[in-house]
């Protein structure tokens, strides 16, 4: 499946295809680019594709220099960034070569922030390896590290030239990495999709069980709903709110747990949780929307309900979201599946009685 990004002189194409890291230096050889590039990876990720990914590049006449980075959110701090801009320095990189993003969402939001502030800004690809880098954080250009107070607080947008997806890496992921991915996928359906919604419901368990045809068609339907979304908004001015639904819940629960408690799917499976039953508690939503959210949560193996959250601590975190508008915090909530609102001056009660909910 090829699915356009059209975004004018920064278009690109997202392709989903099993097989498709064997293909990377052609691909790329196409797009015209300068002949050095960094893959910037974390050692278990370059166990498994690192090889194969250099192979195909070198083929194709490409000189490649591998960057390892610590694996998951260790990876996005300054002092790597500062790592990997010395060693793409080091290697001779200028602005016509590209950095590739082999791995997760971190490795892709810290590999795409060193590609948009490296001279300026070089070409970045996206190689990504799970579920939710995948459907989410490869495509959009958003690019970041983390502050110590909050998620993916330092960054840029830098489009990348090119997604290549392969689905047949989600099968070494571990059962929780690969549930976590789904979050944003059932994200999509909510709050863009109710045809897409219902065919998640549908083939949750042959999803669940990675069924590759199913898993190619389910994560390519879900980049082409993101993509629609991109193209409308591509600097997250209002429109592309939408894709943060769950977020900006489940990005407060990530930070006040030290972004250990939860993988991010996790997080946002239960910001959805929260922000459906805030929607039902604003008179948005209907108690059947919010059941069949956290029926299909549940049916993919995510957690709708968490103990000991700290209401307060999470309320504290939600104002320094960089969605803030003049301190306004919006909310997106969900009226009936496949639709949209932006809530703002949510009530911190409110909140706080949503956030209740979600203990046992």
């Amino acid at each position: 499946m090829i699915i356009p990004v059209n975004l004018g002189s920064r278009s690109y194409r997202i392709i989903v295809e099993s097989g498709a890291l064997d293909t990377v230096g052609a691909r790329l050889a196409e797009l015209r680019v300068g002949s050095r590039t960094a893959l910037v990876s974390d050692a278990a990720i370059l166990r498994l594709y690192g090889k194969a990914v250099g192979r195909s590049l070198e083929s194709a006449g490409f000189t490649v220099t591998t960057v390892e980075v610590p694996a998951g959110e260790a990876a996005k701090t300054l002092a790597v960034a500062e790592r990997c801009w010395d060693a793409l320095l080091a290697a001779g990189l200028d602005r016509t070569s590209t950095v590739l993003a082999l791995g997760g969402g971190a490795v892709g939001d810290v590999a795409g922030f060193v590609a948009a502030t490296y001279m300026r800004g070089v070409n970045i690809v996206q190689l990504p390896t799970t579920v939710l880098a995948m459907v989410d954080a490869s495509s959009g250009g958003k690019t970041a590290i983390n502050h110590p107070t909050a998620k993916n607080l330092i960054g840029a947008f830098h489009q990348p030239r090119l997604v290549l997806c392969d689905p047949t890496t989600t099968r070494t992921l571990s059962q929780r990495e690969f549930s976590s991915g789904l979050a944003e996928i059932v994200k999509h359906g909510i709050v863009l999709d109710a045809a897409y919604f219902a065919e998640v419901e549908r083939d949750a368990a042959a999803l669940c069980a990675r069924d590759l045809p199913v898993v190619e068609r389910i994560i390519g339907g879900s980049c082409r709903l993101k993509a629609g979304i991109v193209e409308r908004d591509e600097r997250e001015s209002e429109l592309r709110h939408v894709l943060n639904y769950g977020h900006t819940i489940g990005h407060a629960l990530e930070a006040v747990t030290g972004y250990a408690r939860f993988a991010h799917g996790e997080a946002v499976a239960l910001g959805i949780v929260a922000e459906a039953r805030l929607a039902r508690r604003l008179g948005i939503g209907s108690d059947e929307t919010v059941a069949r959210q956290e029926r299909l949560l549940a049916s993919v193996g995510l957690p709708v309900r968490a103990p000991a959250i700290d209401a307060d601590e999470v309320l504290a975190a939600i104002t320094r979201d960089k969605k803030a508008r003049d301190g306004r915090v919006p909310f997106v909530l969900a009226p009936r599946i496949g639709a949209f609102q932006l809530a703002y001056d949510v009530s911190p009660d409110l909140i706080r009685a949503a956030l209740r909910e979600l203990g046992p």
